[in-house]
């Protein structure tokens, strides 16, 4: 059973910094002389960073973006601590529903933010307020995290729902 809840914690630690990595950096669309995110455009030849702001076209679709993985970060720790708290409140034999739903809310936000990622990254990088030309990239590894982060919390959320207190 300690094996067990070692898994469990070192599965779920993964899948936050899953979280934290693909929200923070920058390698959302990455091209050669480029890189950019939810946050901003860097480019790697001058070293420079611009923000994006509500100046981009489909701004709005962006600040959707940043919200659910903000949001899916959020409940991926709070799921944690609550797991952390049944641990040690649960009855024996109940089961870890509060932190499944939890963990199922953060899934649900990081598949939301990587889909309006995917169907409207095309849009996304037409935008003529990039200082060069952004279209001809490709997705970068904090997308593909995002993904895998989906993944994790998902398997993680129903791990818990399985899971029952035992001695």
């Amino acid at each position: 059973m300690l094996i067990l809840l070692a898994f469990i914690i070192v599965f779920h630690i993964t899948s936050a910094a899953l979280l934290f990595i693909s929200t923070i950096d920058n390698a959302w669309w990455v091209g050669d002389n480029f890189s950019t995110d939810v946050w901003r455009m860097c480019t790697t030849n001058t070293s420079t960073c611009m923000a994006i702001t509500d100046q981009f076209r489909e701004y709005q679709s962006i600040q959707a973006v940043q919200a659910a993985m903000i949001l899916s970060t959020i409940f991926c720790c709070v799921a944690f601590l609550v797991f952390i708290l049944q641990l040690f409140r649960l009855k024996q034999g109940e089961r870890f529903v509060l932190t499944s739903i939890i963990q199922l809310l953060s899934c649900l936000c990081v598949m939301i933010a990587a889909s309006i990622y995917t169907d409207r990254h095309e849009e996304l990088h037409q935008s003529h307020e990039y200082r060069m030309e952004v279209s001809k990239g490709q997705y970068g590894y904090s997308f593909v995290l995002a993904w895998i982060a989906f993944a994790f919390t998902l398997i993680s959320g129903v791990m818990y729902l399985v899971l029952r207190k035992r001695k």
